[in-house]
This record gives C-alpha cells, structure tokens and sequence, in this order.
C-alpha cells in the first residue's frame, strides 16, 4: 500500500512505533507538531492547539490523519488545572483538525482516532462491548469528549474509525516501565484488591491495527483495541515477575496506599475494564500477541541475559 499519513502525536509511544511500520509498509508520514524544527525523522508541520492554529498544506497532504495527540494521563497528578489539559488536549485538538478540514480543498479518505478503554468506568468482571453502558468517573468522561470531538469528522462525510485502547504494552514506555520497575526490585505486588480487569495490547498489534483501519474500508465507528485474553492485575503482575524472572515479594499493595501516592489518578491502575475483543476479531485482524505470557516474553526474552 501507499499514500500520505498525517500523525498527530507522532512522538509518543504509539506515534513513534506507527511512524516507523508504516514507512515500512511503503507510506509516507508527516507529524504535526508545536514545534516542527525540532530535529525529527519525519515532515512536521506546525500547529498549536492551544493557539488554535495550524499549517493549512498538513490537511491538503494527508489521505489519511491518524488522531493519538493527548496529555499523559500518568505523568503528574490530577490537578484540575491538569484535569482540563487532559480534556482539552484531546478535545481542541481535534477540532482545530475539523474546522481546518472543513474549509480547505483536501483529499482526506479516513480520519483514524484513538480514545481508551477507561469510556466504560469501573465494570467489574463484566465483560463489556463496544455496545455497553459508559462510565461516568473522570477517564469515562475524558474518552467520551474525545470521541464526541473526533466523530465530527463523519459530519464531513470521512470513513472515522475509533480505536479504543486498552493498556499499550511497550518497554519503551506507558505502564509497563512503571509496573516493571517494583517487581525488578524484588518488590513487586499486585496494586489494591489485585482482581481488577487489565485489558492490554501488544504495542506491535495496536499499530498494526491502526494501518488495518487505514487500509481496510469496512473499520467504521468504534472499536476496542484490546487484545483477545484480559487478566486481573494480580494475573497481570504475577505474569509479570515470570517473565523477568523475579519473585512476586509483597502482599498486595493496598488501595489506601496508591491513592496516598497517586490521587484521583490512581482510577487508572485501581478500576478495571475486561473489555472484549470480538469486534475487531470478526473484521479478520489477527493479533500476534494474543495471551499476555506471548507479549510479555517478546519484551524480556531477549532481555533475560543483561
């Protein structure tokens, strides 16, 4: 395949390893950026959300834009100033997208947007489908701004795929660094009551399913980008020890503790969503990581000997 992929995002984690399968795989790839002459490997061009503006020849480039730009949610605590730029990251980004598609002269086919799987709140063991109940906890109402934001584009008659992410597994950041980095110090211990959902997706298989919705016309809508086999956090870390080669030390760590640390953020490693992947398997996609052991050795496997 080719043709031209605009990234927003295209630095963080997703954004970097997509930038570099789809140049793989023939595409070209630009990124927007706040600030493009920082030294990259890509075509940047100029925006800056909080400014509202944007390059106008990154829209006249694309045949397809690949939304994934939004503040960490993990990087510092939920103040309500931090509260609102996670929201409006995600939010004002993608309208500054739309409002710039809708008045210039382009040939965008698809708009592909990321969002997660925090939408349905704390579920339970219940396993949820695209079709369920969503939550109303603070991640719930982050996801729902951001695909309200991004569904726009289906006003301007573009095929718009949601990719509701799970928890992307990569060593190269996200979660798993963070949940690595007690268990390597022998410290390790499933987080609350350990029985919360983790629902999880091999970095590798999330790309791919992004240049799977880019390629394939019949990906419309929303789509839980998870893969097929979630774990409880205590199957999760356990798992995890296993695979680094290191005991499972302490108790579980207690909820009171987390939230000391952690705040209002400690929603993301203490709710738990058990989210299904049937959607995404009836489309024919086939993961490469569908059980956690499989994607958890692809990262320390090879690591084992260091």
């Amino acid at each position: 395949m080719s043709g031209k992929i605009l990234i927003t995002g295209g630095s963080g984690l997703v954004g970097m390893r997509l930038s570099e399968m789809l140049i793989d795989q023939g595409y070209e790839v630009a990124h927007l950026s706040r600030n493009p002459d920082k030294v990259s490997n890509y075509k940047t061009f100029k925006w800056d959300v909080k400014e509202g503006t944007i390059d106008e020849s990154a829209i006249t480039y694309a045949d397809y834009i690949v939304h994934l730009t939004g503040a960490s949610l993990a990087s510092e605590k939920w103040t309500e100033d931090r509260k609102r730029e996670i929201i409006n990251s995600r939010v004002k980004s993608a309208n500054l997208l739309y409002n710039a598609m809708k008045s210039s002269e382009h040939h965008v086919k698809g708009f592909i947007s990321a969002s997660g799987v925090g939408i349905y709140g704390n579920s339970g063991d219940q396993l949820v489908s695209e079709e369920s109940t969503l939550g109303d906890d603070f991640l719930a109402d982050v996801c729902q701004s951001w695909e309200g934001a991004a569904w726009q584009m289906h006003e301007l008659g573009l095929r718009t795929v949601i990719m509701r992410l799970g928890i992307v597994l990569s060593t190269k950041g996200g979660a798993l660094p963070q949940m690595a980095r007690p268990v390597k110090m022998m410290a390790g211990a499933p987080l609350g009551s350990g029985k919360q959902y983790m629902s999880w997706i091999h970095l590798d298989d999330a790309c791919r399913l992004f240049i799977s919705a880019i390629e394939d016309p019949q990906f419309t809508g929303v789509y839980n980008a998870v893969a097929p086999h979630p774990v409880t956090n205590k199957q999760f870390m356990t798992e995890l020890a296993e695979a680094m080669k290191k005991p499972l030390v302490l108790p579980k760590v207690p909820a009171f503790a987390i939230n000391l640390m952690m705040g209002e953020m400690s929603d993301v490693v203490l709710t738990g969503q058990r989210v299904s992947a049937n959607k995404v398997l009836q489309t024919g996609f086939t993961f490469e990581y569908n059980y956690l052991e499989e994607a958890l050795e692809s990262f320390y496997e090879k690591n084992a000997n260091e």
